[in-house]
């Protein structure tokens, strides 16, 4: 990859997770129950995003061999929204953001095993660097609490999104992000579809403002420009790299909610964003 190349990927990359990253606030400002939050991030982003794909003329046609793929793909980002939103409704934007990036960890394990790809031993370095610091931002384990369980819910969430990450990167050189998100944000809507009518709505005006903008800046721009990244880097150098997020989502969250983050998740919030430095350099340098 030439160096220049790869620095306007890298900015690519890191403005993507930056979109990706207002989730966290967006997630705890909302006063709405989670699956009526993400059936309507849904629907509005799948709008936004359907739109855009039919002016810039891409096409919407997914072969017969890839369909139970991107049917998986969106059954499981589902799953890893609904998790990590309810992981913050039960703590902090910097637990929640936190406990779910233990998803790059995850990558390094997964990806070789479902890729059929070589452990990369540099990269399984960095990821468990990168739980270590996460272990510093929360290190607060007690299963009484709602913290514990939304640590729990967290983790849960950051496998249903490396998995989906993987199946992703398989098909990201076939097809366009936008096309593969569109599809997604399609099946999790249609899933998520009767919560319309069992929900509580008695906030959902209020809260319209925030669901479009985390329909279509969270969902529609950053999760299709983070699609698109797999095309320059492997899942797991875009995971890690892509630790930076909780970083960006608690200054977020510092700014919009007022929650400060502790010494110890500064000191945790240093060993990411170290890692992330150094991945970035090792890559530049190929």
């Amino acid at each position: 990859m030439q160096k220049q190349q790869y620095f306007k990927n890298l900015i690519q990359l890191n403005f993507a997770v930056l979109l990706i990253s207002t989730s966290g606030t967006l997630g705890r400002y909302i006063d709405l129950p989670v699956p009526l939050i993400i059936l309507l991030r849904s629907f509005f982003g799948g709008i936004f995003l359907f739109l855009f794909c039919k002016w810039k003329k891409l096409t919407f046609k997914i072969q017969k061999k890839d369909r139970v793929v991107v049917l998986l793909s969106g059954v499981l980002m589902g799953m890893h929204w609904i998790t990590y939103f309810i992981s913050l409704k039960l703590s902090s934007v910097a637990i929640g953001m936190l406990s779910v990036f233990t998803y790059p960890v995850i990558t390094t394990f997964l990806e070789p095993l479902m890729l059929k790809t070589k452990f990369n031993k540099s990269n399984i370095l960095l990821g468990l660097t990168v739980l270590v610091g996460i272990y510093f931002l929360a290190p607060e384990f007690n299963i009484e609490n709602d913290q514990f369980k939304a640590i729990g819910f967290g983790v849960f969430s950051a496998f249903c999104y490396s998995i989906r990450n993987i199946y992703m990167k398989s098909k990201a050189a076939e097809y366009e992000g936008s096309i593969l998100m569109v599809y997604q944000l399609i099946i999790v809507t249609v899933l998520l579809s009767p919560f319309f009518y069992l929900s509580d709505m008695s906030g959902l005006q209020a809260s319209l403002p925030a669901l479009l903008i985390l329909a279509f800046v969270t969902t529609a721009t950053g999760h299709s420009l983070f699609i698109y990244s797999f095309r320059n880097f492997t899942v797991s150098t875009a995971s890690i790299i892509s630790s930076v997020q909780p970083i960006y989502g608690i200054i977020i969250g510092m700014i919009v909610l007022g929650e400060y983050p502790t010494l110890s998740t500064i000191f945790g919030g240093t060993l990411i964003l170290g890692t992330v430095i150094v991945e970035s350099i090792r890559n530049f340098k190929k």
